[in-house]
């Protein structure tokens, strides 16, 4: 992935605005939960994920760049990552995570590179 992966990609179908709490999101090779939560800060827009029973009582956080589409008819949200891929990124604890720079930073650059390494 190359460019801002925390900005949502011209091409995603995102609107700015619209609410995707609840959506279901999709990995490359399957569902991976329903977004908890969101946000469209400027240089740090993300989706936290509540993976349900494929993580079990887990949350992740995928920063917007991950998103490939976003289906506002079926309320899904496509990310171009595998489900091992995304079970792989550093652990997220909405407590301690969201807000936290340093772990913000070791997000994007597990998100900013090529897919596989």
């Amino acid at each position: 992935m190359t460019g801002n992966v925390w900005g949502y990609r011209d091409t995603s179908g995102h609107l700015a605005g619209a609410d995707l709490t609840g959506y279901k999101v999709e990995a490359t090779d399957g569902s991976i939960g329903k977004v908890d939560k969101h946000s469209e800060d400027i240089g740090s827009a993300y989706i936290v994920v509540d993976t349900g029973p494929w993580i079990f009582g887990k949350e992740v956080l995928l920063p917007a760049g991950t998103v490939s589409r976003v289906d506002a008819d079926e309320q899904k949200i496509y990310v171009d990552w595998t489900k091992d891929q995304i079970k792989a990124a550093p652990e997220f604890d909405k407590d301690t995570h969201l807000g936290n720079e340093d772990y913000h930073r070791q997000v994007g650059g597990y998100y900013d590179r090529p897919h596989g390494v």
